[in-house]
């Protein structure tokens, strides 16, 4: 806490100085312009007020701190050295859990790092942080000293409304997170009552006991009770890579990574089951302190960084226009108060109120548009991340296949067929896969898919786990593992133990000694080994997954497994499963490879699969197919030399996940990575964008992803990355209007008073030029929902081309096509003879030549259309009725003065479209992301290898 005070001091010191130099500053030139007998005063209320608002900063800085929670406890309980059955004597709770109202009873107010929302006017005052707020706040003090008290007020009310329309959409921001965090909050199997209950991990309190499983996100932090075969990926808390044991035996250590008998909020189960009592909850878990400690304003980076360098240009631009026109009248000795009026409008016509919540509201309403459409973006900011992706590693499973994996096709080592065409030895296969296979039990899925399919399949040919066997019980299995790449069963059949393995080819058949062929059992010598690689080879290439069934007597009293016992195999033949390809894969890897995106296959597969797959969608691509054991062979540079080419890793883990993705990152790539499993998540968590596929994802997955894709296809992940890249579009343009329009409006403004030596636009007329102009048009173009007939066009934006030279040439023509509609419609009526009806004609010319560019923005997007307008009706309104008229310093116009504006701002919406081509030959557009990707499809060619049979 004392920390964090100094901190604030040290902020609050920052802002005082600064707003002593602009009072003193005001005062002074207050001073030196002589308003009257009572500029004394006037120019001491300049210095008075920066000292009531430095003073009110200070005030606000300690009511924040002093709101902010106490920093959480570090308990002194040694949890993971006391026996289980005192850790639950001293929580009063029981191996049955608690009672609901025990529960209740213990349940606190805490709630969990960054869920309280600031209210309204605390989301008002952050809003009134922006570095543009002493701009219009500084206007209007010197509008007041003037004696302009009521432009004061209306700059003062800009100002709140600006900051009122950026909390209202920061607050509806905070409301749609916590929507989208509820349904993805992590779940948790709770004893209450003597029964289990499923609550959330928000629910839970010290002394409850939890039940966790292998794909569990461990809720709370707890003492294991019981375990069977636990390991827990600790990564996300500790760094460690490799999954730990654990179990409930007490343990004596200092460091969080060496307590065994604990397991970790926000870490996952890997493999096992086990009972545990909370400990902790909320910020007082290891977690919740680490993220408590970290707490703070997050860093603006990605679009909101540039916003910000944006916004801080803006400023020197306001104050030096301001200076450079006060500087004119008082040379050509106008009078001080009218040049400084004038002054302070040009400064207030250069703030673009709208800028500062841009970002935020266009990353919400993308979030907001996805979230409809089968993907949940958990942190809105991940929007703007996903318009830099240039690498997008996925796997094969249900992503560019439809995930319904089927058993296709059966060999006993020399001859192949389908599953409904089946030989008695073929039959005996199937049976052995099938006893090598977790028991189904009615009511409750398969975890693995493979299993699953093993399942149906050999329902489908009616046969059973004793086919060809007197009877079958099952004693004890090792279940499939990603670093064990088989499932072995040991079971009694009739007077004999027999082993039944399933598994990877490349792990079974060097266990294997004999296979059993239709002259009996024979010895497998180099020439019955390569016969086998062949078939192998044969059924990949069909695009089948491939997998290798075996097994072996063992002895009558055996009881327990262990990787030993596959020693000695007697190979049986051979597994295809199949998956058939999703017909809109391969349009969607076309267009990611257009838009600059490399795509990397991570799968399982043996490679003969992997590249026929591969192949059949045009992922290739000239790229090279490398298997894990290959990229386990090199170290990281060379890794990191090999990444560029390769399009395909088969026999891939999660850890090769890890691998490839550090790689990319040294590379200075921005990587997005999915997956689905519990081991997926380690992976998942350190990409720059991480995807789960929430369909068959495990709790896990999705509690590490940044976005959740709920129906797990391709064309999905393909809207999240055009939504991303597109968001750069709605941006650049939104920033065309806010700073393109002001810089029209200075220049307007600055040419009318070099010729007449008069400011021809009041301050109030500028306030009202920006609110009917950036405010709700502005910000419609950047919410609007991107064009589904532009999906290859949006593809090519990103941070470079669309807010590098692209966003200087667009502020560059709707600067100057505004400009030359407003001053032409100016100069034209000007022969009336009267300035305030040549002011209002360049006026209303002003507002619809920047309404007009807009509408060639995005006038197909509803929202945008009808925001233009009900702003140009407001301004009829405005010019039309007398005594409204005459309060923003407008007259109303007859047939000739709207003719002329409106001829001058349709000319000036078509000088913005010629200027485009020459824009572009004098500020070339950056380079093309799609030049930066590792190859490209031929649209022509990719359409004609998609032709999939259903």
């Amino acid at each position: 806490m004392m920390v964090e005070a100094v901190a604030a001091g040290c902020r609050v010191s920052r802002h005082a100085v600064r707003l002593a130099q602009i009072g003193s500053g005001a005062g002074a030139l207050v001073a030196l312009t002589g308003f009257g007998p009572q500029r004394a005063s006037r120019s001491m209320l300049m210095v008075t007020g920066a000292s009531a608002l430095s003073f009110g900063d200070g005030i606000w800085a300690a009511r924040e701190l002093d709101r902010r929670p106490p920093p959480p406890s570090i308990p002194r309980t040694p949890w993971h050295v006391l026996p289980a059955r005192r850790v639950l004597d001293q929580l009063g709770s029981s191996p049955d859990g608690l009672a609901s109202v025990e529960a209740a009873s213990r349940r606190t107010d805490d709630v969990s790092v960054g869920a309280v929302a600031p209210g309204l006017v605390g989301a008002i005052a952050r809003e009134l942080a922006s570095p543009l707020t002493p701009i219009l706040l500084g206007g209007a003090a010197l509008s007041a000293a003037s004696g302009s008290v009521l432009d004061a007020g209306l700059v003062v009310s800009v100002a709140v409304m600006s900051a009122l329309v950026g909390a209202v959409q920061q607050r509806r921001a905070d409301r749609d997170l916590a929507r989208l965090f509820a349904q993805s909050a992590v779940r948790a199997r709770v004893r209450r009552d003597g029964g289990d209950v499923e609550l959330t991990a928000q629910e839970l309190v010290s002394g409850d006991v939890i039940s966790i499983g292998s794909g569990d996100v461990v809720p709370a932090d707890a003492r294991l009770l019981s375990a069977t075969s636990l390991e827990i990926d600790e990564s996300s808390l500790t760094g460690e890579s490799l999954p730990v044991t654990k179990s409930p035996r007490p343990v004596a250590a200092s460091y969080v990574a060496e307590r065994s008998s604990m397991v970790y909020e926000g870490t996952t189960v890997v493999a096992g089951s086990a009972t545990a009592v909370v400990v902790a909850t909320g910020l007082a878990t290891e977690a919740g302190r680490s993220m408590a400690a970290a707490v703070g304003p997050a860093k603006a980076v990605g679009v909101e960084a540039r916003l910000t360098a944006i916004t801080e240009f803006t400023v020197p631009v306001a104050l030096g226009a301001a200076a450079t026109l006060l500087a004119s009248g008082l040379i050509r000795g106008l009078p001080a108060r009218n040049t400084l009026s004038a002054g302070v409008a040009l400064a207030v016509a250069a703030v673009p109120e709208g800028l500062p919540f841009l970002a935020t509201a266009a990353q919400l309403s993308a979030a907001r548009r996805l979230s409809g459409r089968g993907a949940l973006v958990r942190n809105p900011r991940t929007i703007e991340t996903l318009g830099r992706v240039d690498v997008l590693c996925f796997d094969k499973t249900g992503t560019l296949t439809r995930g319904k994996i089927r058993l296709g096709a059966v060999s006993d080592g020399a001859h192949t067929a389908a599953v409904g065409d089946l030989q008695e030895r073929q039959r005996r296969v199937v049976a052995a896969g099938l006893r090598a296979t977790p028991v189904h039990t009615r009511g409750r899925k398969l975890p693995h898919p493979t299993d699953r399919a093993m399942t149906k399949g050999a329902a489908a040919a009616g046969i059973r786990r004793d086919h060809g066997l007197d009877s079958w019980s099952d004693v004890a299995s090792l279940p499939f593992e990603p670093g064990r790449a088989y499932h072995a069963s040991l079971g009694r059949a009739g007077g004999t133990v027999l082993l039944s393995v399933k598994g990877a080819p490349e792990t079974v058949l060097p266990r294997c000694a004999r296979w059993r062929t239709a002259r009996g059992s024979v010895p497998l010598d180099s020439r019955s080994r390569a016969s086998l690689a062949r078939e192998h080879l044969a059924l990949g290439g069909r695009g089948y997954r491939v997998l290798a069934v075996a097994d072996r007597s063992m002895p009558v009293r055996s009881e327990q497994l262990s990787d030993g016992d596959l020693d000695g195999l007697t190979f049986l033949g051979f597994l295809g499963m199949s998956d058939p390809v999703r017909a809109g894969a391969g349009p969607s890897l076309v267009q990611l490879h257009d838009a600059g995106v490399q795509t990397v296959m991570i799968t399982g597969d043996h490679p003969a699969t992997a590249q026929t797959i591969a192949a059949e969608l045009g992922v290739i691509d000239g790229g090279r197919v490398v298997t894990g054991m290959e990229i386990d062979a090199l170290d990281d540079d060379a890794l990191d030399a090999l990444l560029p080419e390769v399009s395909v890793v088969a026999r891939g883990t999660p850890a090769h996940k890890v691998r490839v993705v550090e790689s990319y990152k040294r590379l200075g790539k921005v990587v997005a990575m999915t997956g689905d499993g519990a081991n997926d998540a380690p992976a998942i968590r350190l990409a720059d964008v991480g995807i789960a596929l929430g369909k068959r994802g495990t709790p896990s997955a999705r509690a590490a992803a940044d976005v959740v894709v709920t129906d797990d296809r391709l064309e999905t992940i393909l809207d999240v990355l055009v939504e991303g890249r597109s968001m750069w579009a709605s941006v650049r343009q939104a920033l065309g209007i806010f700073v393109g329009g002001n810089l029209g409006e200075i220049a307007f403004t600055l040419l009318g008073a070099v010729v007449t030596g008069t400011s021809p636009l009041s301050a109030r007329q500028l306030l009202l030029v920006n609110l009917l102009t950036d405010l709700a048009p502005g910000l419609a173009v950047a919410l609007r929902q991107p064009d589904p007939d532009k999906t290859g066009e949006l593809l090519g934006e990103g941070p470079e081309s669309s807010l590098g030279r692209a966003l200087v040439r667009e502020v560059v023509v709707r600067a100057v096509a505004t400009t030359a509609a407003a001053a032409g419609a100016w100069i034209v009526a000007r022969p009336s003879g009267r300035r305030r009806h040549a002011d209002t004609v360049g006026l209303v010319a002003l507002v619809a030549a920047q309404l007009g560019q807009t509408l060639l923005v995005g006038g197909r997007s509803r929202s945008v259309l009808l925001s233009s307008l009900g702003s140009v009706a407001v301004l009829t309104a405005v010019v039309q009725t007398p005594g409204l008229s005459q309060f923003f310093g407008c007259t109303p116009l007859g047939p000739f003065g709207w003719a002329v504006a409106a001829v001058a701002s349709i000319a000036g919406t078509l000088l913005s479209v010629m200027l485009e081509p020459l824009a572009a030959r004098f500020i070339p557009p950056d380079s093309d992301p799609r030049t930066r990707a590792s190859g490209s499809i031929d649209a022509q060619e990719a359409a004609g290898s998609l032709d999939v049979p259903e």
